[in-house]
């Protein structure tokens, strides 16, 4: 089985090639164009330059993924393509090409849910033991899945505000440290004291598996008004003062949500999932409950078709698309196969 999948969801063009033979599943090239350094004099990403971009971009990636892979159409079965959560305008450049692809090929189109990809990274070369509990943090999304088989899962608990990454960068705004800000906090972090200063762990003890970051930014927005932080040990020290209270409340929630459902399995997934200290942590926690912990590689943590193509690949084993019946997963609240 050989699978093209393309990633447009926000800032990132990507564009992969998975192979399967023999039940050896290789992702053969995995090409991504950032736009990091056009967003960064905005301290965002612009959805309108975010999909002008994607259009420049597209093809190219496309092509250069093929070549990388040593790969014609008449190779594919199908195309995997996200089709949301994300940037309306960015995915339609996405799914808009996919669909161009199909007609062009004679290929069948598949969609995939942004989300469930993230989480999907993690099936690649390991066996995972269900049920199993996915923390899934981003820029935009922090959220706990029950997931029962490759196929089968839930979401059991999600911010009721900012996102993980999404707290980094505000935090990181409002300490002047630039763009990107969730990378730039944590390796300030590293040389900071995490009990420099007393920042709270929102709903920690609210009784469920639900987030809340925003008060946490607050917080920091209101220290950093008593406290005037006079060098750079002072703004090393906030850092780590903040990203520990992240930590510690995504790693308390998670293992509950464990305890709770009987998992045998942890793993994260999503842009954050890239964040060393929390990744040391979490799986130190994990081992002590005895279960079986997983991350993706580093590559597969932040925005990229590899792992579209990695999500398509598990979705056809149960149903292969063809051209008159595309799978889709629904970018909906519950994550509810169709």
């Amino acid at each position: 089985m050989n699978i093209l999948a393309i990633e447009t969801s926000c800032d990132e063009t990507s564009a992969a090639v998975l192979s399967e033979n023999n039940g050896v599943v290789e992702v053969v090239s995995n090409i991504v164009s950032s736009q990091i350094d056009i967003h960064k004099e905005y301290g965002g990403v612009v959805p309108e330059i975010a999909a002008r971009h994607h259009v420049k971009n597209i093809t190219p990636v496309i092509m250069e993924s093929l070549e990388t892979a040593n790969m014609k159409p008449v190779d594919f079965d199908f195309i995997a393509v996200t089709s949301g959560p994300g940037l309306i305008t960015s995915l339609i450049v996405g799914v808009e090409a996919a669909k161009s692809l199909g007609v062009a090929w004679n290929k069948p189109v598949m969609e995939i849910n942004h989300m469930y990809a993230h989480l999907a990274a993690n099936f690649l070369n390991n066996k995972i033991n269900f049920p199993a509990i996915a923390l899934v943090v981003s820029g935009g999304h922090t959220e706990l899945i029950l997931i029962e088989d490759y196929n089968q899962f839930k979401k059991i608990g999600q911010t009721v505000d900012d996102a993980a990454g999404e707290a980094f960068d505000k935090v990181a705004k409002l300490l002047d440290l630039g763009y990107p800000g969730g990378p730039i906090v944590s390796k300030r972090a590293m040389a900071g004291d995490v009990k420099r200063f007393a920042l709270p762990r929102p709903m920690q003890g609210s009784g469920d598996f639900n987030f809340s970051f925003s008060g946490l930014k607050t917080a920091v927005l209101y220290k950093l008004k008593e406290i005037d932080l006079q060098n750079e040990q002072d703004v090393n020290d906030m850092c780590a003062s903040f990203e520990q209270a992240v930590v510690d409340v995504l790693i308390k929630k998670t293992i509950a949500a464990a305890k709770k459902f009987g998992a045998k399995t942890v793993f994260m997934a999503g842009g954050v999932a890239a964040n060393k200290k929390l990744r040391q942590e979490l799986e130190a926690a994990v081992k002590e409950q005895s279960l079986d912990f997983f991350v993706p590689e580093f590559q597969y943590c932040t925005d990229n078709a590899g792992m579209i193509a990695i999500a398509a690949y598990y979705l056809a084993k149960e149903k292969m698309p063809t051209m008159d019946n595309w799978q889709k997963i629904k970018a909906d609240p519950n994550w509810e196969l169709e």
